[in-house]
């Protein structure tokens, strides 16, 4: 079993790496390794997608990457298990409006703008702790209940137009989406490698589901 971190320059993969590798370990789920190698995300049994920064940088970064092509021919042809994290999640949506309209991947009913809290005193980015509010039981969610917390950091939130598409949010002046899936996807908006006990859970969860 091989889990491939994709490495398409959009961020710092090490503290992911080492909670991929440590769950891993745990669970008996094989090896992770991070990779822009596309023979080696052709051949890897689940993907992940993490990102940091602008949307339509990482969107860029990714489609003019040598990995692009074989991680949607994993994730859309092979249906390989995958996970997108912080912008990763993001580049799931149909559309990314930050700076300019941005075409994400289509794989999530959704579009991606700037959060807008309903209180002004609220600040943006929406930056830290905060309490996750489970909306659809998954297999990555298993162990996780409504109060459980996660690490944001975050100017900009998909909106999800399938309800059913949206498993979890938080509420920062309104609904923020957390976590996204539809069929052998999902994606959290949260950095669950800096979520301490509860997102290293799902990370086990998602080394562990068979969709």
């Amino acid at each position: 079993m091989l889990t491939a971190i994709i490495d398409y320059e959009s961020g710092n993969l090490h503290s992911a790496e080492k909670a991929f590798q440590r769950m891993a370990s745990e669970v008996n789920a094989g090896d992770v390794v991070v990779t822009a190698d596309p023979e080696v995300i052709a051949g890897a049994d689940r993907l992940v997608l993490p990102g940091d920064g602008a949307f339509p940088a990482c969107a860029t970064a990714l489609r003019t990457s040598g990995a692009f092509a074989a991680v949607v021919e994993a994730v859309e042809v092979k249906a390989r298990p995958f996970l997108g994290i912080c912008v990763g999640m993001q580049l799931m949506a149909r559309e990314g409006l930050e700076y300019t309209p941005t075409e994400g991947l289509g794989w999530i009913d959704g579009v991606v703008e700037r959060i807008t809290p309903s209180d002004k005193h609220m600040k943006v980015p929406h930056m830290g702790w905060n309490d996750l509010v489970i909306d659809t039981p998954h297999p990555v969610l298993d162990g996780v209940a409504t109060g459980e917390h996660a690490y944001f950091v975050h100017s900009y939130q998909m909106r999800v137009d399938t309800p059913a598409q949206r498993l979890a949010h938080v509420d920062y002046g309104g609904d923020v989406t957390a976590i996204v899936a539809r069929d052998n996807m999902v994606g959290f908006q949260f950095h669950p490698e800096k979520s301490a006990a509860t997102g290293l859970r799902m990370i086990a969860n998602f080394l562990t589901w068979a969709p």
